[in-house]
C-alpha cells in the first residue's frame, strides 16, 4: 500500500473506524446502571480501569470487552467493505479502520476528544490482524502484571513489545500500525509514565491512591 495517498475507497474504512472507536461503552454503561458519570470518577477516563473505580466490576469488565471488540469489529467490517473495492484498497482497509478505532477511542470528538487510553481496544485490533501477536501481549502483560503490579506499566510493556512480536511472529507488514498505536498508547499514559518515573504510580492492591492517579 502507498501510504502517500488515501484511496478513495479508503474513506469509509476511516469513517467506520472512527464511529465505532468512538462509542463510550464505559460511560454508556455506568450512566445505564446507575454508577454516575465516569468523567467525574478517578482520572475521568472513559477505559475499564476507570470504570473499576466505580467498585461494579461487572461494568468494568463489560467495557474491557466491548471497548475490544469495537476495535476488532471496525477492522472486520473495513475488510468486508474493501472486498470489492480491489486488491489495493483491501490490503489497506484493515490497517486504516484499525489506527481510527484507536484515535476515536482516545479522542471521540462526542466527548471534547477526551477519551480513553486505548489499550483495550488496541487488543481488539491487534486479535482480528494477528491473533498470535495478541497471545504473545496477553502473556507479556501477564508476566508484567505479576512481577510489578503496576497496571499502567503492564499495559505499555504490552503495546511496545506488539512491535518486536509482529516481526518475530511473521506479520512484519502489521509493524508500522503496531508501532503507530504505541505512540498514541505511551502518549495517553504520559502522566502514568511520569508517575512511574518518580515512584508514585499506584500498584495494585496498595495504598489507596489519589483519585487522579491512573486510567
Amino acid at each position: 500500500m502507498d501510504w502517500t495517498v488515501i484511496s478513495p475507497a479508503l474513506l469509509w474504512p476511516i469513517i467506520i473506524g472512527y464511529l465505532l472507536g468512538s462509542i463510550p461503552f464505559g460511560l454508556v454503561l455506568t450512566r445505564a446502571f446507575g454508577a454516575g458519570d465516569l468523567r467525574q470518577i478517578g482520572s475521568g477516563s472513559i477505559g475499564a480501569t476507570n470504570v473499576l473505580r466505580t467498585g461494579r466490576k461487572g461494568l468494568a469488565a463489560a467495557t474491557l470487552l466491548l471497548d475490544a471488540a469495537k476495535g476488532g469489529v471496525a477492522v472486520v467490517i473495513a475488510e468486508q467493505l474493501a472486498l470489492g473495492a480491489g486488491a489495493g484498497a483491501l490490503l489497506g482497509a484493515g490497517p486504516v479502520a484499525a489506527g481510527a478505532a484507536l484515535i476515536g477511542h482516545c479522542y471521540p470528538v462526542w466527548l471534547r476528544f477526551r477519551g480513553g487510553k486505548g489499550v483495550a481496544t488496541a487488543l481488539g485490533i491487534i486479535l482480528a490482524v494477528a491473533w498470535p501477536v495478541a497471545l504473545a501481549l496477553l502473556g507479556v502483560w501477564g508476566v508484567a502484571i505479576a512481577v510489578s503490579r503496576i497496571s499502567s506499566l503492564s499495559s505499555l510493556s504490552a503495546v511496545v513489545a506488539a512491535i518486536p512480536a509482529a516481526l518475530l511472529l511473521g506479520s512484519p507488514a502489521l509493524v508500522p500500525l503496531m508501532a503507530a498505536m504505541a505512540l498514541v498508547i505511551v502518549w495517553k499514559h504520559r502522566a502514568n509514565i511520569s508517575r512511574l518515573m518518580n515512584g508514585t504510580e499506584p500498584r495494585i492492591g496498595g495504598a489507596k491512591a489519589d483519585s487522579a492517579h491512573g486510567g
